[in-house]
């Protein structure tokens, strides 16, 4: 028997070459395996598909999203498909393994996450989805339509959060801030925070007059098929920034321009935390606290609302209320302590964003990385010459 069988034996040639198909299919694994390396522990390209951070970020834009500015995060679900997100492109089935799953961790990172950061994340309300209708978000629709219709209609799955979809959106709030919205204005600990001047909202506009130009609006950067919408004689919508809205302002055959804002007390159960006790909207909200890791909160009728989602799915409790008693894991429960640390994230598009206003708080074991800069810029709506926004290439991300 050969006890040497690690060894080389005398008779290989050592000068023999490897074949062209076994050269191929060394370098074809060495690059998969430094491609995954690089986009789990250093960088990863992403787009933006929606116009939620409009005009900061555009439809079309392709971003480098830094993983090591907050610490890259370890693989939750190791065993996955390369390049492949929660889903095979070809054959739409599975690209995951969830038999495997690994407790969060995250490497040391170089900061942690700042107010006004542009983060990229896995949607929280991602942990169910409805396969036929993967662009609606299954809570909502249950709320809609009832339980029993959803799962009769749809094939229902469930994803670890590292398979959840990659939402972008910028941290408004961090952990133990204390955030409020009133008239459309974003308040944290107290203090009014402005719209970032790239930030827009929608204005209801007025004309002295129903003969109007309105090519002279796309020299001012409005799009006339997306931000301009007809209201009623003589009034539209229009929807942009702080500055180009001054502009619309100066016209001569603008009567008024007003903040299309909904009305404080109006209620809408579309926003978080859908409790009927609260009459809260999209401009006007809270104040609601952001639980900060080690925080102690009070569990009661007034609290559970904001807070049952987090400590039973995000933090893996079992919660159930048994008469008037809130339990715990089996265990009568009067206070909860946070064991991670939550963010509050919204669009700058505000009156076209789907944010943490519908669906609450982001875990830190959601967060994916910071966004960097923009490496390419594409419009679909652009002529020839112009479907690569030049002025956008190599931007950073503020």
């Amino acid at each position: 028997m050969n006890w040497k069988f690690w060894q080389k034996r005398k008779d290989a040639d050592p000068k023999k070459k490897k074949s062209k198909g076994r050269e191929w299919t060394d370098a074809i694994i060495f690059a998969v395996v430094a491609a995954t390396i690089i986009r789990v522990f250093f960088i990863e390209a992403y787009t933006i598909p929606t116009g939620s951070m409009e005009r900061s970020l555009l439809v079309g834009d392709f971003l480098f999203v830094s993983k090591v500015n907050y610490g890259a995060r370890i693989p939750m679900t190791p065993i996955a498909f390369p390049f492949a997100h929660h889903t095979m492109p070809i054959t739409g089935t599975k690209a995951y393994w969830d038999g495997v799953q690994w407790k969060y961790r995250r490497l040391p990172g170089l900061t942690d996450i700042k107010r006004n950061d542009v983060v990229v994340f896995n949607f929280p309300e991602g942990d169910t989805v409805a396969l036929e209708q993967q662009d609606h978000n299954y809570y909502e629709m249950v709320r809609s339509l009832g339980w029993q219709s959803v799962h009769s209609q749809f094939t229902i799955v469930s994803r670890p959060v590292d398979k959840r979809e990659n939402y972008i959106k910028r941290c408004i709030g961090i952990a133990g801030d204390v955030v409020s919205m009133k008239n459309g204005l974003v308040s944290i600990n107290g203090k009014p925070e402005k719209l970032k001047p790239t930030g827009q909202i929608t204005y209801a506009v007025k004309f002295k007059t129903a003969d109007v130009n309105f090519s002279i609006f796309e020299g001012m950067g409005f799009n006339l098929q997306s931000d301009i919408t007809g209201l009623a004689q003589n009034t539209y919508e229009f929807t942009g920034t702080e500055t180009m809205m001054d502009q619309v302002r100066k016209l001569d055959f603008v009567e008024s321009v007003k903040e299309n804002t909904a009305v404080e007390g109006e209620q809408s159960l579309d926003v978080f935390p859908h409790d009927p006790n609260r009459k809260w909207n999209v401009d006007n909200f809270g104040p609601i606290t952001i639980p900060k890791k080690g925080w102690t909160v009070k569990l009661d009728s007034a609290t559970m609302p904001l807070y049952e989602r987090s400590i039973r799915i995000y933090e893996g409790n079992k919660v159930e209320k048994v008469g008037k008693d809130w339990m715990i894991n089996g265990q009568k429960a009067d206070t909860y302590t946070f064991k991670m640390d939550y963010y509050w994230m919204m669009g700058d598009n505000r009156h076209n964003s789907l944010d943490s206003r519908y669906w609450g708080f982001v875990p830190e074991d959601h967060v994916v990385g910071k966004a960097l800069f923009i490496w390419m810029s594409y419009d679909t709506n652009g002529s020839f010459f112009s479907k690569i926004r030049w002025s956008r290439l190599l931007r950073g991300i503020h």
